[in-house]
């Protein structure tokens, strides 16, 4: 595996991929990898013939008080598993090198309505983040492919239609949530949680099955499911953030005639601030 930290250096490298022909996969990280950014690199390695993953904390996506200073950086370790898993090339820019000027000055990219909703509510500008840092990794690596998670099923739609609307010549690649043996989605932030907690934590994902359920079983009052969901989520030691049924397509509230849904929720629980999501198709 390649390690590099300029763009010079990945290009270069890239450079002499395409003049071989081969298709290039890119898989961004923040780092402090878990299974599921490990399950990326593998799809990854099935569709392309060389795969580059990212490990860059961004500061652009996180607001006033939020843990950027904290956010786990394990990039030794991080290392370690990427080789493991035949990773071609490690790109780990320093913050100067992904943003030269000033970052009230650095320019911006923004995907309007998508972007304002639920975690984009709670997290202003966080989602302009997202999407200007993901924006310039396509630029400097010209993926064929990028893979992403579905646990953060908001920002995955985000992406989409950013590189819809820029004419990005890149396809985007979804891979299922993946879990503890308990539910609970793996995440960096899981780190967060307490002992008691994390016994705790696996209840968001218990919720959200037991929605789906409901829905299945005909009832179609989301507003009710909602309020329902957030009440027993308190009773069990949350914070609701935000819980609500919306098409998947693009996250407006379902009509009647809407099949294809998703079920999102975040609730805080001590330090972490979980998400999790589940899809699902009403027959």
């Amino acid at each position: 595996m390649i390690t590099v930290e300029t763009v010079a250096d990945l290009r270069h490298t890239i450079s002499r991929w395409r003049k071989a022909g081969e298709r290039v996969a890119l898989v961004p990280t923040m780092g402090n990898l878990h299974e599921g950014h490990l399950d990326l690199v593998r799809k990854a390695r099935s569709l392309a013939d060389r795969v580059v993953v990212s490990i860059f904390v961004n500061p652009l996506q996180f607001g006033e008080g939020e843990d950027f200073a904290t956010y786990p950086r394990t990039l030794i370790d991080d290392s370690d598993k990427l080789s493991a898993v035949a990773t071609d090339l490690l790109f780990t820019p320093q913050v100067a090198e992904m943003y030269a000027r000033p970052q009230q000055e650095q320019t911006r990219v923004e995907v309007p309505g998508l972007s304002d909703l639920f975690c984009g509510a709670s997290r202003p500008g966080h989602f302009v983040g997202v999407a200007t840092v993901v924006c310039k990794l396509f630029n400097m690596v010209q993926p064929d492919l990028a893979l992403f998670g579905e646990k953060d099923f908001q920002q995955l739609l985000v992406i989409r239609q950013m590189v819809q609307d820029l004419s990005i010549p890149v396809t985007i690649h979804g891979l299922p949530t993946v879990r503890e043996v308990d539910g609970l989605a793996r995440s960096s932030r899981n780190g967060y949680l307490s002992d008691t907690e994390r016994t705790i934590a696996p209840a968001l994902y218990r919720q959200l099955q037991q929605t789906v359920v409901g829905i299945k079983r005909g009832k179609h009052d989301y507003a009710a499911l909602e309020r329902q969901a957030i009440n027993r989520l308190e009773s069990e030691g949350f914070t609701p953030d935000y819980y609500a049924i919306r098409r998947a397509a693009d996250l407006a509230e379902p009509g009647a005639d809407d099949t294809s849904l998703v079920i999102l929720a975040a609730a805080y629980l001590g330090k972490a601030r979980l998400i999790d999501n589940i899809q699902l198709t009403i027959e």
